[in-house]
């Protein structure tokens, strides 16, 4: 969340934050790998048996579940971890329902920082995590003040005032996920709050969306209790936001109702947790990470193994949208030209899930998402084993399109064996994935705007 990461990433706090201990390790959400999920390559399904912020109640809709790599998870991890039971790994605890008054009450910047200080002096408030506090804020604010919104320092006020106040809540009292964690919408409306966050760092005049007819599709298959899956990128813990964005005036059922499954790495970071709680999440410890504390890999994963069921019994219920970034991580650029283009998907995560849709009972569908979202805030250059990044923070154009649904019996009908279709059929959807981020890369980048529009993808702005 900073002039890189300002939604759903890891923050710059080391381990010794005080909500971290030798026994409880944190797990993000969004893109692990799922292929981690599975004991083995092969899938057994039948194993698994503004204003409003304050006080909104939440509709009675099916949730939707969105996997990527960067989102917010704590798992408490036993040293005994083989008896331990499943409640164990994920241990539900709701954060602070109160909102202290240091910074709600911040009638301007003097004030806001200094009772960022003031909580240090009484001991209440890590220094770590107060320097990560006063970072963002002045990140945020650069941000936000490069849009010329004439309001902006009122805006930039109001948001990091309630982001601040959160962040000081989840360090006194730490809120701690469910494998199937719900966004909270009452008594703080935490979704509402992140929507509100991340909307004045998008240029929405030089954004842009692929396809708007299949994400009307799509949306109609939903409440006709199909099950959908979307193969997509992951660039930014803003993704989320973006994605609700981009799509909430023309399609709001979509964007309030995703469910994203994420890895391991955001969980404990204050700065990043306020944004989680406001998601529908699948928490899974990422493969990327499985094997960074050899005491914990067993478990790891049992609580995966846990998730995974609490993905099973959702599609079997229907009306599912699944969001996964089958890369296991973020996008990084290209170390010989800078250029960004979308990681390479995993052949097994993509064949565990289609899988895994397909044996559900109600019909399922698979569609290729390409976001290009990531000058509002880039992640690290490399990935990074310890918790901690620098964020940047910017406002820019962003993008997001959806490709029609890619059957797999039609892709990889002259396969010879099941891993040469499991391979010509991860390469389908991620052709189809970067084909579309050239597109979005093209009008954003290339400022060719809705002319850069192909025959397979239709670019348009639904909030016009």
């Amino acid at each position: 969340m900073t002039t890189s990461n300002a939604y759903f990433s890891s923050f710059p706090f080391s381990s010794s934050s005080p909500s971290v201990t030798n026994k409880t390790k944190t797990m993000s959400i969004l893109s692990p790998s799922l292929s981690t999920l599975f004991a083995s390559p092969t899938l057994r399904v039948s194993s698994f048996s503004s204003s409003s912020i304050y006080s909104r109640s939440v509709t009675a809709s099916s949730p939707v579940l969105a996997v990527s790599s960067s989102s917010l998870f704590s798992i408490k991890g036993e040293d005994n971890a083989a008896s331990a039971s499943p409640n164990d790994y994920f241990p539900a605890k709701m954060s602070a329902t109160v909102s202290s008054r240091t910074f709600l009450d911040a009638q301007n910047e003097q004030e806001l920082l200094s009772g960022v200080r003031k909580e240090v002096e009484a001991g209440s408030l890590p220094p770590n995590v107060a320097a990560g506090m006063e970072e963002l804020y002045e990140n945020y604010k650069s941000a936000v003040f490069q849009s010329g919104d004439p309001k902006a320092e009122e805006t930039v006020l109001s948001n990091m005032s309630r982001l601040l106040d959160r962040i000081f809540l989840d360090v006194t009292d730490p809120f701690v996920f469910q494998p199937h964690h719900k966004a909270k919408r009452e008594p703080f409306d935490y979704y509402t709050f992140g929507q509100n966050y991340i909307r004045p760092l998008v240029e929405f005049r030089n954004s842009y969306v692929g396809n708007i007819s299949v994400f009307i599709e799509i949306e109609e298959k939903l409440k006709q209790g199909h099950n959908i899956i979307l193969m997509s990128n992951h660039q930014t813990e803003a993704d989320p936001a973006i994605i609700s964005l981009l799509l909430e005036k023309r399609l709001s059922y979509f964007a309030e109702n995703l469910t994203y499954v994420a890895g391991d790495r955001v969980v404990t970071d204050p700065l990043c947790k306020p944004f989680s709680i406001g998601r529908n999440l699948i928490c899974v410890y990422s493969k990327k990470h499985m094997l960074d504390d050899p005491e914990l890999v067993e478990m790891k994963r049992k609580a995966n193994t846990r998730s995974l069921k609490e993905m099973a019994m959702l599609l079997r219920s229907g009306s599912q949208l699944i969001w996964i970034a089958p890369s296991g991580g973020r996008d990084r650029p290209d170390p010989a030209n800078g250029e960004w283009f979308p990681a390479p998907f995993d052949p097994y995560s993509v064949d565990n899930m289609r899988r895994l849709v397909d044996h559900s009972g109600p019909p399922g569908h698979v569609y290729p998402l390409a976001i290009l979202c990531h000058d509002i805030m880039p992640p690290p250059m490399k990935v990074e084993k310890e918790i901690g990044e620098k964020r940047i923070i910017s406002f820019h154009g962003t993008g997001l399109s959806v490709a029609p649904e890619i059957s797999f019996s039609d892709t990889t009908a002259a396969c010879e064996s099941p891993e040469k279709a499991k391979e010509a059929y991860s390469k389908a959807v991620y052709i189809s994935v970067n084909e579309q981020y050239n597109v979005l890369k093209s009008a954003i980048h290339g400022k060719k705007g809705l002319e850069a529009s192909t025959h397979k993808v239709s670019l348009s702005q639904p909030w016009n």
